[in-house]
């Protein structure tokens, strides 16, 4: 029979913030799969693991990942574990996940710790609904449609930055989205873990005059519906109303459904899109 792919979470600071389920498989299983071994060494080392260590990461995550199922596929059991956290967020291990589960190799992922979700919960953000974005892109061009995007995004936004690039994407995100709340989190379970509510201006201004130091989440509040609600009826203002009803019109909307949509679209009652209308004779 064919093996099994464990995705184990680790520790992201803290070393007590793993599972028992996740120990016990790491000492079971055949292999395990580390983004960087010298990190992973420390920790197995930490609780006693002896099992044989290979090493996954986002400079061999296809060919190694064809090669681990190979394995699993020959019965071998094999847990995969990221430098700190959930395995397959926001790094290669979602390519071993893709592979394996285009083989039919079944995946079973340990859940336990992630910065993004300890950050939001830290954060004093809405939580309901949230956007993770990761590492925001290197190249340029990605980068501004990226952000460009999270400028229209309502829901609480998730970004993970190191230090020495923290005060450029400040600058950055305070430029493209505007004033927001922030919630800078630094070193989350660690001894100096920190998290600072201030706004994206307050923000900037703070890591401009003082160094960043450590791993950070930002949290950010998304764009209020009301805004996105004001933007849209501005954008409708240079269009006549008939102009706009014929857009509808011409999908194939029924006269009754075009004029809510238009009310709807202007911020304004279904009646004076009606009386309107009628004084254009439309």
């Amino acid at each position: 029979m064919a093996g099994r792919l464990y995705l184990c979470a680790t520790p992201i600071g803290n070393l007590e913030d793993i599972t028992l389920r996740v120990l016990r498989v790491l000492k079971e299983v055949d292999l395990i799969a580390a983004e960087d071994t010298r990190n992973s060494v420390r920790l197995l080392n930490h609780f006693g693991i002896r099992t044989p260590l290979t090493s996954y990461h986002e400079h061999n995550k296809i060919e190694k990942a064809h090669r681990l199922a190979e394995q699993m596929l020959a019965g071998r059991d094999i847990a995969l574990i990221t430098d700190a956290g959930t395995p397959g967020v926001s790094d290669p291990g979602e390519e071993l996940v893709r592979i394996c589960c285009e083989a039919g190799i079944a995946v079973t992922s340990l859940p336990g710790a992630a910065a993004c979700i300890t950050a939001l919960t830290v954060s004093g953000q809405r939580t309901r609904r949230f956007a993770f974005e990761a590492f925001l892109p290197r190249d340029r061009k990605e980068r501004t449609e990226v952000l460009q995007e999270m400028a229209q995004e309502t829901r609480t936004l998730v970004v993970y930055e190191a230090p020495h690039r923290l005060l450029k994407t400040l600058q950055e995100l305070y430029e493209v989205l505007g004033e927001r709340k922030i919630s800078v989190c630094r070193e989350l379970t660690k001894k100096f873990e920190e998290v600072k509510r201030l706004t994206l201006k307050e923000a900037v201004t703070f890591y401009g005059e003082h160094e960043a130091k450590g791993e950070f989440v930002l949290v950010i509040e998304g764009k209020s519906r009301e805004a996105v609600r004001r933007e849209a009826e501005k954008s409708w203002e240079n269009v006549p109303l008939a102009e706009h009803m014929a857009l509808y019109e011409k999908e194939g909307m029924a006269r009754k459904e075009a004029m809510k949509k238009v009310a709807k679209d202007r911020g304004i009652s279904r009646r004076e899109v009606y009386q309107s209308l009628l004084q254009d004779g439309v």
